[in-house]
């Protein structure tokens, strides 16, 4: 009788409310952690935080610097545009007048650029009419609201038929903008494959004067779709 209630006595907790043993354990190795690291909790958050933008920075948006003029008037050397990681997943594909950041190694240089998506896969690009506009699959399309002021579409000729898979990418400054139109003889015929492409430039977000929404250019939604386009023109 004694052994068993020795051992009832020692089975209970102490006082009311003391945790177990799998109480105490629960919380042992972040306190060991805070404890170990100089800083403590504060330097455990920023990890945490860090390893948080970082998540963030590589699979959600990222800031984009504009390097040069080639997207003037809307976007100026300097201005960061946050660059939209998702916008082309889950099936999703880049449309005829979005802004597009893409990696060029290997088409345009060795390094990201951004550029307007002109034409798609499966588009028949033109320059120019007689009025001078680019055509896209027949229909010719006022760039009037974001080409640079005194630029034409296009000093350059081309005729062209964009393969599947790839883009018909411009600048919006045509007279600085190193584009399709100057690697056409370059191998991919100076379009870009859509698995290169980083994100779409969604927003302009420094300075702060100069924020603003990038929104997709409303003369685009009149090109007539491919024929071998599918669901994404």
């Amino acid at each position: 009788m004694d052994t068993e209630a020795q051992q009832t006595e020692r089975d209970r907790p102490s006082h009311p409310g003391t945790p177990g043993p799998e109480g105490r354990s629960r919380f042992a190795l972040p306190s060991r952690i805070t404890a170990w690291l100089p800083g403590g909790r504060i330097t455990v958050t920023v990890f945490a935080c860090l390893a948080f933008v970082l998540l963030l920075n590589t699979f959600v948006a990222q800031p984009f610097e504009i390097p040069s003029g080639s997207m003037e008037r809307g976007l100026r050397i300097g201005d960061r545009v946050l660059v939209n990681k998702l916008a082309y997943r889950f099936g999703a594909q880049p449309r005829r007048g979005d802004v597009i950041v893409f990696d060029g190694t290997g088409y345009f240089g060795d390094a990201d650029y951004v550029k307007r998506v002109v034409g798609v896969g499966g588009d028949h690009v033109v320059c120019c009419d007689k009025e001078g506009r680019i055509e896209v699959n027949g229909r010719s399309v006022d760039e009037s609201s974001f080409l640079y002021p005194g630029n034409s579409a296009s000093s350059v000729p081309f005729d062209i038929a964009v393969p599947a898979g790839r883009l018909f990418v411009l600048g919006d400054h045509r007279s600085r903008s190193s584009d399709s139109r100057d690697h056409l003889g370059s191998p991919g015929g100076g379009m870009i494959p859509v698995d290169d492409v980083i994100g779409r430039a969604d927003w302009i977000v420094w300075p702060y004067g100069h924020w603003a929404h990038l929104r997709r250019p409303p003369a685009y939604a009149r090109v007539p779709a491919a024929p071998a386009e599918g669901a994404h023109g």
